[in-house]
């Protein structure tokens, strides 16, 4: 059978790849990924074939998988977090139907919004938005108009790559959008790093937000109008009802 499997890897640690990710793996004789990623998962590579691009060849890194499998060698394309979400599954997929004897699997995997919101707490427990604001692959734009309109919506905000080099004021405009729909004091959380070494958080509102430090590997998650934080710990009530016992 000529397999690719395109797995979200998660954080990157052992404790949070998926038993079904593992397997994966173990199954496969070729790993192709962004270098950074394959330094992650280093633990779980001996003995493979590794293919790595740079950042910006993904396209040429999803061709080179799908050629891999279907000359039946079992593939496997890496991704951080969920393959699904912001990772290769989509291209993998779109590019498919010229490798129409390759059997694809994707493979979930804990997507930077939920290991960040593990860390702070229950930020997410209702309705909400994923947004990156890299401009890479959208316009800033349209960007911005998501970011509104998940705002005026009230729901809870994850900002994706919040700021690089190139991005310094991106997530101050985003920040500024919404503080038309919401008050000075919503709670924001920043995670740094989340389920990795050297991992950090901090809680903060959103009339700080501009000023906070943040990159790439920044999770910022803005509260809707019902967050709160109590005792160190970030939650949006989902609406239940509690009782005292």
């Amino acid at each position: 059978m000529k397999r690719l499997y395109v797995i979200g890897m998660g954080p990157g640690g052992a404790e949070q790849l998926t038993p079904q990710a593992l397997r994966a793996l173990e199954d496969s004789q070729v790993v192709c990924g962004y270098t950074t990623y394959m330094d992650l998962a280093r633990e779980f590579l001996e003995g493979k074939e590794l293919v790595t691009t740079l950042m910006t060849r993904e396209l040429e890194r999803c061709r080179i998988a799908l050629e891999r499998a279907e000359a039946g060698e079992t593939t496997a394309m890496i991704c951080s977090g969920d393959a699904g979400v912001y990772g290769m599954a989509g291209p993998i997929l779109q590019m498919a139907e010229e490798f129409p004897e390759v059997e694809i699997e994707v493979i979930p995997g804990i997507t930077a919004a939920l290991s960040g919101g593990a860390v702070l707490g229950a930020p997410l427990m209702h309705d909400f938005a994923v947004i990156s604001l890299s401009d890479l692959m959208v316009p800033l734009e349209q960007i911005m108009l998501r970011v509104k309109c998940a705002a005026e919506g009230d729901f809870v905000i994850c900002l994706y790559n919040p700021k690089s080099r190139k991005r310094k004021d991106y997530l101050e405009k985003a920040s500024d959008i919404v503080s038309n729909f919401r008050k000075p004091e919503t709670p924001v959380g920043i995670v740094r790093r989340a389920g990795r070494e050297n991992s950090s958080c901090e809680l903060t509102t959103l009339k700080e937000l501009k000023n906070a430090e943040a990159d790439m590997f920044t999770m910022v998650i803005i509260g809707n109008s019902t967050t709160y934080v109590r005792d160190g710990k970030m939650i949006t009530p989902r609406g239940y009802v509690l009782e005292e016992v």
